[in-house]
């Protein structure tokens, strides 16, 4: 099965039904439902994502739509060794950073974002999740 890291904004598109991207993060968690994708994140982006999402939703619905969202994400930790990686490294951005070395000690392959440029120096796969979708035809 596929494991995937998902980033913030790929979250938000799919909670705040952002046009043109929701599309493409529903069909990605539509497979996560069907066992065909393990979807993975932090708490770091769960914390980012409520904040976002407060905004488009309210408090208690950004709550409630992420404890549905939850049931389909693994929540994975960051580590000392993951936050001084990321201090150390050449990221412009340092939640970024962390979320790469996230990934890759728990050894998930693919990070899926809008915010490919960040990643520019990746050893794991860095892909918009329309990419991501189409490269394995899944769309």
């Amino acid at each position: 099965m596929n494991k995937v890291f998902v980033d913030t904004d790929v979250i938000i598109d799919l909670l705040a039904e952002r046009i043109p991207h929701f599309h493409f993060s529903a069909v990605l968690f539509t497979f996560a439902e069907m066992k065909k994708l393990e979807l993975y994140t932090s708490p770091l982006i769960f914390a980012n994502t409520f904040y976002i999402l407060r905004k488009y939703l309210g408090k208690d619905s950004a709550k409630n739509a992420l404890r549905k969202l939850r049931i389909l994400l693994k929540v994975i930790d960051s580590s000392e060794s993951v936050i001084d990686k990321a201090l150390n490294s050449d990221f412009t951005d340092f939640e970024d950073a962390i979320q790469y070395y996230t990934a890759l000690e728990y050894g998930i392959p693919v990070i899926l974002t809008r915010n490919i440029r960040d990643y520019k120096k990746a050893s794991v796969i860095v892909q918009t999740p329309e990419a991501f979708l189409a490269a394995n035809q899944l769309i």
